[in-house]
């Protein structure tokens, strides 16, 4: 008889909530990287997370509960990668296949 075992695996979970491109909430934030009123790096539950805008300014940071408050013109957000991406195979490994 097999026994299975099942494991659970938590989910990360972030909520990114943006009002008009000024009010920008965020939760499952650990960890602000840097901020200036250009542009603002931070790690999240899902990963690095770069805000870009005019006149950036956190209003409320939580990092307890990982909640953050943005406000300012928000042009863009952008999750970077975790995981590096593979090299491309070598000419040797490619010649073997």
């Amino acid at each position: 008889m097999e026994v299975r075992k099942e494991i659970k695996i938590e989910e990360h979970k972030s909520i990114l909530s943006l009002d008009s491109r000024k009010r920008l909430g965020l939760t499952g934030v650990q960890e602000v990287i840097s901020f200036n009123e250009e542009e603002i790096d931070l790690t999240t539950e899902l990963g690095q997370l770069k805000i870009k805008g005019n006149n950036l300014k956190m209003n409320k940071l939580d990092v307890q509960n990982g909640e953050l408050v943005i406000v300012g013109v928000i042009d863009s957000c952008t999750y970077m990668n975790r995981e590096k991406k593979k090299d491309n195979d070598s000419i040797i490994s490619k010649l073997f296949k």
